[in-house]
């Protein structure tokens, strides 16, 4: 990392909370219906629609693993995009997951306040972040996990829960990398896994363990299996990317809901609310 980048993220990480709260408020304060609709995904569930859901809604806030693609992007999904049909029809999705967001980035462009602007007593708010945090030579991105953990902990958790709402803290899911001697899959990002585990357990916040839980389900399909899960496409086999592609960070459809059922099948051992409402065949 530059000295520059280095600088940044010194002076990022000195930011004090109450900084970051009055970011947070003047940003809620002055996002309009205009701007809410621009930060919002296709197939984010809107303000009305998460207020008529009977029990409520999930918001996600995390990065391109998560995010929810258009049909120009067939076969890529994110696991956000995949999440709803696990639910039974009481809960709602508004996914606001987004490419390129680190913990720090996602709040700076406003996105947090953009959820907390309108999430209400009842709502969860699912939080995945990490591939991005750990961008050391991109000084937009990285944040360091000490200031990845403050975020979360300040911002996402305690903000969320001053909201009445439910922070869930979800680990960065894992990426297709390997030891090719054992076969096993590696942890990815474990300074940010081992961060949001502490701040959840510190925290007392619901936790979702995706890291360990997509390495085991890796492992299961082996190195070969998982290229149907990433984004391995040869060439010509899709429209959208005629040259092929070899993506061992994003999913394809299949990988979206197979992590997507891993979400699901966490939330319904919390024994939250939300708990009852994951469908038989997720939970199985």
């Amino acid at each position: 990392m530059s000295r520059n980048a280095s600088t940044s993220s010194r002076s990022t990480s000195s930011r004090s909370t109450s900084t970051r709260r009055r970011f947070l408020i003047t940003t809620a304060g002055t996002l309009g219906a205009g701007a809410l609709g621009t930060l919002s995904l296709p197939g984010t569930a809107s303000a009305t629609s998460a207020a008529a859901a009977a029990t409520g809604t999930v918001y996600i806030a995390s990065d391109s693993t998560a995010q929810t693609y258009n049909s120009r992007f067939y076969p890529q999904a994110g696991w956000g995009q995949k999440l709803s049909p696990y639910f039974t029809s009481n809960i709602t999705v508004a996914n606001h997951a987004i490419g390129g967001r680190s913990s720090r980035s996602f709040i700076e462009q406003g996105r947090l306040a953009a959820i907390h602007q309108v999430i209400k007593p009842g709502d969860y708010l699912f939080v995945q972040f990490g591939h991005n945090d750990a961008t050391v030579g991109n000084p937009e991105r990285y944040t360091p996990p000490a200031d990845y953990k403050e975020y979360l902990r300040d911002d996402y958790i305690r903000a969320t829960r001053a909201r009445g709402a439910t922070p869930v803290v979800v680990t960065p899911v894992s990426r297709r990398s390997y030891n090719a001697s054992t076969g096993k899959f590696n942890v990815s990002f474990p300074a940010y896994v081992d961060a949001a585990k502490a701040v959840a357990r510190e925290e007392g916040a619901p936790l979702i363990d995706l890291s360990a839980s997509s390495r085991t389900y890796l492992d299961g399909v082996g190195i070969e299996g998982s290229k149907g899960i990433f984004l391995w496409l040869n060439a010509g086999q899709y429209p959208n990317f005629p040259n092929g592609v070899q993506d061992n960070t994003h999913f394809q459809e299949r990988g979206a809901v197979e992590m997507a059922r891993l979400v699901s099948r966490a939330v319904a051992g919390l024994g939250l609310p939300i708990s009852g409402e994951v469908v038989p065949t997720a939970a199985g």
